[in-house]
């Protein structure tokens, strides 16, 4: 507006026309002073028309083109540059991920290994040394514990 107040994009050129107002291109500064409104025909319908093939033509006149393509190459050259920072990362990223999924699978197979021992000792002991009625007590508390171990092992890491 004549003021220096800023207009929305949103805003209709009929309202826009109402009043006079500065438009500032490229930081350059245009004052607009449109024709009166007497009542809407169609030739002030043809006007408008007018009015806004101009500012088409004005804008193209001033080469925004060349300002954005300008501005499109700057922040490509940034985004080469901010790729070219992300890369060490990534790939240092990729090396932890690998390590994890490393150290996990060996923590899976020696787990299972040790079950395994568990579970043949526990036989061993049930049908070769005692009877199932010693080892019963045992091996309810042993799985009674492995229970509470495990869902302590959930609390504290959320797995």
């Amino acid at each position: 507006s004549a003021d220096g107040s800023k207009v929305s994009d949103a805003t209709l050129m009929e309202v826009l026309l109402m009043n006079d107002f500065k438009l500032v291109i490229n930081n350059r500064a245009y004052s607009v002073s449109p024709p009166v409104k007497d009542k809407l025909s169609s030739e002030h319908a043809t006007e408008m028309e007018d009015i806004k093939s101009l500012v088409h033509r004005l804008f193209v006149a001033l080469h925004l083109e060349d300002h954005q393509i300008r501005k499109e190459r700057e922040l490509l050259q940034k985004l080469d540059h901010l790729k070219g920072e992300l890369l060490p990362l990534e790939q240092m990223k990729a090396r932890i991920m690998d390590s994890a999924d490393a150290k996990t699978s060996r923590l899976l197979w020696v787990g299972l290994a040790l079950m395994s021992t568990q579970g043949g000792a526990l036989a061993w002991l049930t049908w070769w040394v005692y009877s199932w009625d010693i080892m019963e007590p045992v091996t309810y508390f042993i799985t009674y514990g492995s229970a509470m171990a495990f869902y302590a092992y959930f609390l504290l890491t959320k797995q």
